[in-house]
C-alpha cells in the first residue's frame, strides 16, 4: 500500500470518533442567569452650553494702545468705516485699509452678553508682506488728505 493511502486509512478512525453518530454523549448546558436591568452608574450628561471660563488674552504690545480693548464703535471713530465687517459666531473681524497698509482687528466678547472688544490684530501691506502693527495703526490714524 502507498504511504499516502496508509495515512488516510489511519485518520478514518480518528475522524469517526469525532462524529456524533449515535447521539449517546449528550452535552448539558446550564441556562444563563437572568439579570435585572439596573440604572447606569454614571448619570447621562445633559447638553452643555458654551460658557467661556476666561476671557481671551488680549494682545498687549507697545503702540497698540487705544486699539486693543476697543469696541467696533471706538475703532470706527479712530479709523473710519471698516472695509470689511465679518461675523463668525460671536467673534467679529473688522478690516481697515489705507495707502500704507491693511489692518485686520479681531474682536471677541469679554463676557457673556457684552459687546465684543478688540483682542488681536494683524497688519500687512497691500501686497501681503508683513508690516509693523504699531506703524500701520499710526499711518491709518493720521489725517487723510
Amino acid at each position: 500500500m502507498r504511504p499516502d493511502r496508509l495515512a488516510i486509512m489511519m485518520l478514518i478512525p480518528l475522524l469517526a470518533a469525532c462524529g456524533s453518530g449515535d447521539g449517546g454523549g449528550k452535552v448539558q448546558t446550564t441556562p444563563r442567569p437572568v439579570s435585572k436591568m439596573t440604572t447606569p452608574a454614571k448619570p447621562v450628561r445633559q447638553a452643555m452650553r458654551y460658557k467661556p471660563r476666561n476671557a481671551p488674552a488680549a494682545l498687549a504690545l507697545p503702540g497698540l494702545e487705544g486699539v486693543i480693548g476697543s469696541t467696533a464703535a471706538d475703532l470706527t471713530r479712530q479709523f473710519g468705516t471698516a472695509r470689511l465687517d465679518v461675523w463668525e459666531g460671536d467673534a467679529r473681524k473688522l478690516q481697515f485699509t489705507g495707502n500704507a497698509c491693511v489692518l485686520d482687528v479681531y474682536l471677541y466678547p469679554a463676557a457673556v452678553g457684552r459687546e465684543p472688544q478688540a483682542s488681536y490684530l494683524e497688519a500687512r501691506r497691500s501686497d501681503g508682506q508683513d508690516v509693523d502693527r504699531a506703524a500701520c495703526i499710526s499711518a491709518l490714524r493720521s489725517p487723510k488728505p
